[in-house]
C-alpha cells in the first residue's frame, strides 16, 4: 500500500528559500503521479503543484516562477523547492499521489479530490 511522508517544514523569513521533501514507500515501481498541497485554518486545501507519470508539471498561478516540484523516481522521492516565499505561503504543506487516473490528469492535477493517498503534513512558516 503506497504510503508517503514529508518532511522540512520550517520557519523562515520573506525572501528565503526551503525544500519540502516527500518519501514514498510501500509500492514497487514510481508509476504514480503526485503533487503538493497546502491549507491554512479556516480555509480548503489548496493545488501548489502536480507531476504526473510522464514528468509534466503544473503550477498554481499563485507560486508559478517561485516554486519547483520534482520526483527522483531512483529514490520514491517527491521534492518542492521554494525561493522567494511570501508571508502568504505560511501554511500546512501535504504531499499527495494517486496510482492511476482515468481521466485527463493535467487538467485535474492541482484539484485535491483526485488524490487518494495523503501525508500528514509539513509546517511552513514565513515572517515578514
Amino acid at each position: 500500500q503506497l504510503q508517503v511522508v514529508e518532511s522540512g517544514g520550517a520557519s523562515v523569513q520573506a525572501g528565503g528559500s526551503l525544500r519540502l521533501s516527500c518519501a514514498a514507500s510501500g509500492y514497487t515501481g514510481s508509476n504514480y503521479y503526485m503533487g503538493w498541497f497546502r491549507q491554512t485554518p479556516g480555509k480548503g486545501r489548496e493545488g501548489v503543484a502536480a507531476i504526473g507519470r510522464d514528468s509534466s508539471t503544473k503550477y498554481a498561478d499563485s507560486v508559478k516562477g517561485r516554486f519547483t516540484i520534482s520526483k527522483d523516481n531512483a529514490k520514491n522521492t517527491l521534492s518542492l523547492k521554494m525561493d522567494s516565499l511570501k508571508p502568504d505561503d505560511t501554511a500546512m504543506y501535504y504531499c499527495a499521489a494517486r496510482l492511476s487516473f482515468a481521466a485527463n490528469w493535467f487538467f485535474f492535477s492541482l484539484n485535491p479530490a483526485i488524490y487518494n493517498v495523503w501525508g500528514r503534513g509539513t509546517q511552513v512558516t514565513v515572517s515578514s
